[in-house]
């Protein structure tokens, strides 16, 4: 692993920055996003959506409940990890505030109000959480299976370390988050109590806080937690020690299982612990996890978890369409992680894995006014999703429409912090120059490790158009690489450069010369439609298709209560483009019976119907028109 050994406490604006790796990511202050698809997003993000969050969070005395530590115990609302929601909205407040567009200085004041009431919040040992250890509340740490407080600790130092990094290192929010940390690494060190949290968090906060102090035994306490995780030490439960990833060491397991947001933040946890101590081995071993389940276990959307039940991963290839959980946490998470191993090991596979699950599961989360969000990502509505009115919690979560507010609101902050940062996923740089991971309307000025200055424009008209176009806009008469991606489903793409147009393969491509300020390098991705077929061990999606353009997965959808079950597709026909959408041969069988719904083969489509052209839409844009229902996999003719 080659040494990058970047300065991990300096403001810029990166969530994760690893003292060794193969590529050093770039942060806020080097990279901006300057339109298209992605800066759409973020504006609705930074207008709607972390607004609409802070105010649903006072309404429900979220927010609240850190001022009031003398109330009684019933006068506190929520769930038990209700605080890990408002340091996720205040990670997304600073990274937004980051960013530096729309109004900053009324965020940060908005961050230092809420940062103040948490400080108050904090007990005199740096204890913090508000369900638990006050008057007639129960005892701290008496409930580590569900009382989720480490996991609410790794969520501040995690909005502490954004809001350091983004210029507000002087509020006290990091005070705060060094307490806390000081307090856990006492409570739970070599010498306290030998238990672990029922939800994976803690470790992630402590490496970043550990990453951005220099402090050695906040690392010490993440690696202490991941090998003490598969112990069973946590109490029995119906749902079994997978759900709290407590049933296998990190090390022995062979893949991701059991509840998919826990597993994925222990995954990304013992990425960051292997990093920063030097454990190949451990890094090696969470790799070999996260590809088997890339491989086995993961929808075609790039969502994981196959369960409603425990929102939990499935067996291999037990991935049904119309049960798909898919949690939109579980997308955020899966980058989260996909991204530390892309750093560690600098392999471009997983910008495939960033791709896929930030076009078709993140841009599917969030509604088009940023004030409501799928919590779970079906592939298959059977009836009509049905609005949900702006003023209304929907109780519980999981499936159906988009709601404005759900009574487990994980997902809507953990998107805001995300899309508010988005830009420190875009770029990184390596020994030679820079590589661009994802392509997006941007503006890139940073320093090469040689200490000489770099830039470059990014215009692109993805996921629509695969035309990409980047402009050097800095440099000097020495050679550097500017080093672009060419995505699995873009073979045939053509590279255009001052010596000429050439065709070029799948994976990684280097340009290495002496540039100069003006020129221009051009990279055609073709984005035709194209069927693709399931692995055959699929059974819930076997004998089906699914329709791709570029990066973005696409759906038939049915306004009103149009049924798609019938639905045949015509694979023999290729998918073309029309202006509405992807378009293709199908047709709707009439039942060959009624009744008893089992029978001689070939009864059920006893009365095939003629074919006709079909409009398909992305993905991300169903349930945005109406009532809808919707599938992604399409059985074929």
């Amino acid at each position: 692993m080659t040494v990058t050994s970047p300065d991990t406490t300096a403001v810029g604006g990166r969530p994760v920055v690893p003292s060794r790796g193969k590529l050093r990511p770039l942060g806020q202050d080097e990279v901006r996003i300057t339109g298209g698809f992605w800066r759409e997003r973020q504006d609705v993000n930074a207008a709607r959506t972390i607004p609409h969050a802070r105010s649903w969070m006072d309404r429900l005395g979220w927010t609240g409940a850190f001022t009031a530590q003398d109330a009684a115990t019933a006068d506190r609302r929520g769930r038990e990890f209700t605080d890990s929601e408002v340091y996720k909205l205040l990670e997304a407040m600073s990274w937004e505030a980051g960013r530096g567009a729309g109004a900053p200085d009324a965020l940060k004041a908005e961050i230092a109000e809420l940062a103040t009431a948490i400080a108050a919040a904090q007990t005199a040992d740096g204890y913090l959480h508000t369900a638990f250890g006050r008057a007639g509340q129960r005892a701290r740490y008496s409930d580590m299976l569900w009382g989720h407080e480490l996991y609410c600790t790794g969520h501040l130092l995690q909005a502490a370390v954004a809001q350091a990094r983004t210029g507000g290192g002087a509020d006290p929010l990091l005070a705060v988050a060094r307490r806390a940390a000081d307090h856990v690494c006492e409570a739970f060190g070599p010498g306290g109590t030998q238990g672990v949290c029922g939800h994976p968090e803690i470790e992630l906060g402590l490496v970043e806080l550990f990453r951005l102090t220099g402090e050695r035994r906040y690392l010490d306490q993440a690696a202490l937690f991941v090998e003490r995780r598969g112990h069973r030490t946590l109490p029995r439960h119906h749902f079994g020690w997978s759900y709290f990833s407590d049933d296998q060491p990190v090390r022995q397991s062979a893949v991701l299982h059991g509840h998919a947001v826990r597993a994925l933040y222990l995954a990304a946890g013992a990425v960051d612990v292997a990093v920063e101590t030097g454990d190949d081995d451990l890094l090696r071993a969470v790799a070999a996890q996260f590809d088997r389940t890339w491989a086995r276990r993961t929808y075609i959307t790039g969502g994981m978890g196959s369960r409603h039940t425990d929102e939990a991963f499935g067996d291999d290839f037990v991935l049904p369409a119309d049960r798909a959980y898919s949690e939109t946490c579980a997308g955020v998470a899966a980058i989260m992680l996909a991204w530390r191993l892309l750093l560690a090991t600098g392999d471009g596979r997983y910008d495939e894995v960033v791709e896929r699950i930030l076009y078709n599961v993140v841009a599917t989360a969030i509604g088009d006014d940023g004030r409501s969000f799928f919590y779970a990502h079906t592939l298959h509505q059977r009836t009509p999703t049905a609005a949900v009115p702006q003023d209304e919690e929907r109780l519980g979560f999981g499936g159906g429409a988009r709601a404005p507010w759900f009574e487990v609101s994980c997902c809507l902050p953990n998107a805001a912090r995300l899309l508010a940062g988005l830009s420190c996923y875009l770029v990184t740089a390596d020994d030679t120059g820079l590589r661009l991971h994802q392509y997006v309307d941007s503006e890139i000025s940073t320093h090469l490790d040689d200490g000489r200055e770099v830039g470059l424009r990014v215009r692109t008209g993805l996921p629509d158009d695969g035309a990409v176009t980047v402009r050097v806009t800095k440099t000097d008469d020495q050679p550097w690489s500017i080093t672009l991606r060419v995505p699995q489903w873009a073979a045939g793409a053509e590279l255009v450069t001052t010596h000429g147009r050439r065709r070029v393969p799948v994976g990684d491509i280097m340009v290495y010369r002496a540039f100069a300020v003006g020129e221009e390098i051009r990279l055609e991705l073709p984005t035709r439609p194209r069927f693709t077929a399931p692995d055959p061990r699929i059974d819930a999606t076997r004998g089906c298709v699914s329709v791709e353009r570029g990066p973005l997965v696409y759906c038939a959808e049915a306004l009103g209560d149009d049924d798609l079950d019938s639905l045949r597709v015509d694979d023999t026909v290729p998918p073309v483009d029309v202006e509405t959408g992807v378009e293709v041969h199908a047709r709707f069988d009439a039942p060959g019976q009624d009744g008893w719904p089992y029978g001689p083969p070939g009864a059920a489509t006893a009365d095939p119907r003629p074919a006709t052209p079909l409009t398909l839409v992305p993905y991300h844009r169903w349930a945005r028109r109406g009532p809808s229902t919707m599938r992604v996999w399409l059985p074929t003719t």
